[in-house]
């Protein structure tokens, strides 16, 4: 049995296994039915045995799995271990690396104060190409024949605008250029630096910023059109760089001159020209000594260090006091080439001020506060003259504090509550910014027409969130009136500053209201339509005196008054519900209608009317044309009579004190209907 099973498991395992072949040699060898059950037998007790190694393997395989887990986990501690004990390495090596670059600075320093004592060119090419092997992008500096190094060390580059700090660096002074490499804080192995930029000597000009604590140990490069703040360790070090700069640009510019003077051959001596120019066309007069302005104050040439300061310090108004008080003391002063020199330095920092007060109003800053947080820029932006621009700015940013606002609003699933809540929130800001630019551009008269045109966008982004809300999610006509109705009276308030954008609010509504109201019209022609198919002309039986009641009070607020002759005794009413179920509808709709009301949906709403009364006048009629009892055709004459003297009568009445005019078209429609009297003789007809 055991050699069979092996057998057969040699054979189902072969790689050329064909199992339709292997079934048709069964079924031709096999004597009958109890060999192939034989046969079925072993293979599924082979079936059993595969399964149950499969089983076995699969335990094995996990808790292999387990102890390889627990074995990753070992590792992983001794890779953490390994990793702490590389990192106190490198923090050693680079401390020992930052002792050795500060010992070689000293030293450099001190030969550089020392006057440069003469070396030998390829030693300083040599501790060049050494210091710069650690900084990434730097192979092609060397390639200037003659450059050498003459100072390095670590500084700390500050934004210009907002004096944070950015980044940390490491300068490089050389002969001729000076070379600015970033840190790398995480980079390992011998390059530490990258190339960040590379300036010439003749490029930038060096300015020393006065200290203002917390901001201390600064100097600035100038390079046109822009600048560059760094930070030394200490005053020590900030002294060192200035002299080594300016002797070294010296240097080079000595070097350049006596460069030029053997390049270039000598000419004839010309005659120095006169001091007093004769020329008739020229445009600059002589400066009279009396007249001209004394620049050598203290305070002006501080200014505009002064005003580097105030502008890290965010303090504005400080800035423009400054730039007042300069331009009062240079006020009627001819421009001469030192107030022009001054000029040019003072309109570069003005140009920085702007920028800053120019980010302080832009919508990517925070829109907390309120209108009254952008009052600071705005008012200093005013008085450097830059009233228009001011304007835009704070308009923009009020703009996009109301979108954001209104698109931080929750959805509510009550309708009314969300309208509530949007109108609060839109009327509420509209109001304060129109207060807060009435209080800032007060004395800017030509700057309100921008304002009444953003008021009229803002309003257009308001209606876009209300319809959305409102009409395009379908609401029922009696929720949008009310809607509507809210954002017309918080409209209204506006109007207590002067600010009247109720025409412009239903010029945009005035298209879905439109819709809503024939949407709704269709919807009660369609189911006046759908009772009048199953009218039988009864009377309305209602059982109880509570719910005849409730008839009663339903229609006296419809402003049906004469309602107790339709009613009878023991809760009976002497009108068709059809008819009943009309008025009640059709003075609702009336009632939405009028809350929904604008002067240029006047016609819009007298159509919608005349359209849904004529579906049931026409109704009353062809039945008294139809009916032949005379019973059931007076009752039909009293049905049309509450019709024509009593609903008629209220919607126009009501209509006319809603809007303030007559319903011409209601009124020749009631006229148009002949008298009506209760007698199975009379018909009610249209002309």
């Amino acid at each position: 049995m055991t050699d069979t099973a092996g057998r057969l498991r040699k054979q189902l395992e072969s790689a050329n296994f064909d199992p339709q072949n292997y079934v048709k040699q069964l079924s031709q060898q096999s004597d009958g039915d109890r060999d192939l059950q034989e046969h079925r037998q072993k293979i599924q007790t082979l079936a059993d045995e595969t399964a149950q190694n499969l089983k076995k393997n699969v335990y094995k395989n996990y808790r292999q799995f387990i102890e390889t887990a627990k074995e990753i986990s070992y590792l992983e501690s001794e890779m953490y271990q390994l990793s702490h004990i590389l990192t106190e390495q490198k923090s050693i090596m680079e401390s020992i690396t930052q002792a050795l670059l500060s010992t070689d600075k000293d030293e450099t320093s001190k030969e550089m104060l020392a006057a440069f004592p003469k070396e030998t060119e390829e030693v300083k090419q040599r501790t060049l190409t050494t210091l710069l092997e650690r900084v990434e992008g730097c192979k092609n500096i060397m390639e200037t024949p003659g450059r050498y190094l003459v100072y390095n060390g670590d500084l700390v580059e500050y934004d210009v605008d907002s004096m944070s700090s950015i980044q940390k660096v490491h300068a490089f002074l050389m002969n001729d250029c000076l070379l600015i490499a970033t840190w790398l804080a995480t980079r390992r192995g011998t390059e530490k630096y990258k190339y960040n930029a590379l300036y010439d000597l003749e490029s930038f000009a060096i300015v020393n910023v006065k200290d203002h604590p917390p901001m201390k140990d600064m100097f600035k490069i100038l390079m046109f059109p822009e600048s560059r703040i760094f930070q030394a360790e200490n005053s020590k070090v900030k002294k060192e760089w200035l002299e080594i700069l300016d002797e070294t640009k010296k240097n080079k510019a000595t070097k350049d001159k006596h460069k030029k003077e053997e390049e270039v051959p000598h000419s004839p001596v010309r005659p120095e020209p006169s001091s007093v120019s004769t020329n008739p066309f020229d445009d600059e007069e002589p400066v009279d000594s009396d007249e001209a302005v004394d620049l050598s104050l203290e305070w002006i040439q501080d200014l505009p260090e002064d005003l580097d300061v105030c502008i890290a310090q965010r303090d504005f108004e400080g800035a423009v006091d400054l730039l007042d008080k300069l331009n009062e003391y240079l006020k009627d002063q001819p421009a001469s080439p030192m107030v022009k020199e001054l000029r040019g330095k003072v309109d570069e920092r003005v140009r920085q001020l702007t920028d800053v007060l120019v980010f302080e109003l832009s919508p990517d800053r925070s829109l907390r506060g309120g209108p009254k947080a952008t009052r600071r820029a705005v008012s200093q932006l005013i008085r450097l003259g830059q009233s228009t621009k001011a304007c835009e700015l704070f308009l923009k940013n009020r703009a996009a504090a109301v979108q954001t606002a209104i698109r931080q609003l929750r959805i509510e699933g009550a309708t009314l509550l969300y309208i509530h809540k949007l109108c609060n929130i839109f009327f509420t800001s509209l109001l304060e910014t129109a207060k807060e630019f009435e209080t800032d551009f007060a004395g800017n008269t030509g700057c309100y027409s921008a304002f009444v045109v953003w008021s009229r966008s803002a309003v257009r982004t308001f209606v876009d969130a209300f319809s959305k809300q409102v009409f395009d999610s379908k609401e029922s006509l009696s929720t949008a009136a009310e809607c509507v109705k809210v954002a017309k009276e918080h409209c209204r308030q506006l109007s207590d500053i002067g600010l009247d954008l109720t025409f412009t609010l239903q010029s945009l509504l005035v298209k879905d209201v439109k819709a809503a109201l024939e949407s709704y019209k269709e919807v009660i022609m369609e189911a006046t339509k759908h009772r009048n198919s199953e009218e039988m002309w009864r009377k309305m039986n209602l059982m109880t005196p509570e719910a005849l009641a409730k008839l009663k009070e339903e229609m006296r607020a419809c402003g049906i008054a004469g309602f107790d002759q339709y009613t009878g005794d023991n809760c009976w009413v002497n009108l068709s519900y059809t008819v009943v179920a009309f008025t009640k509808q059709l003075m609702g709709f009336l009632e939405e209608g009028l809350k929904l009301y604008f002067p240029e949906l006047h016609m819009v709403l007298l159509e919608s009317l005349r359209e849904i009364i004529l579906v049931a006048v026409q109704h009353v009629d062809y039945s008294l044309r139809c009916e032949q009892e005379p019973e059931k055709k007076a009752f039909i004459l009293q049905n049309a009579s509450f019709l024509h003297e009593t609903v008629l009568v209220v919607v126009e009445r009501r209509f006319e004190e809603g809007v303030g005019k007559p319903a011409k078209q209601l009124q020749d429609l009631r006229k148009s209907m002949r008298p009506v009297r209760v007698n199975p003789e009379s018909t009610m007809s249209m002309v």
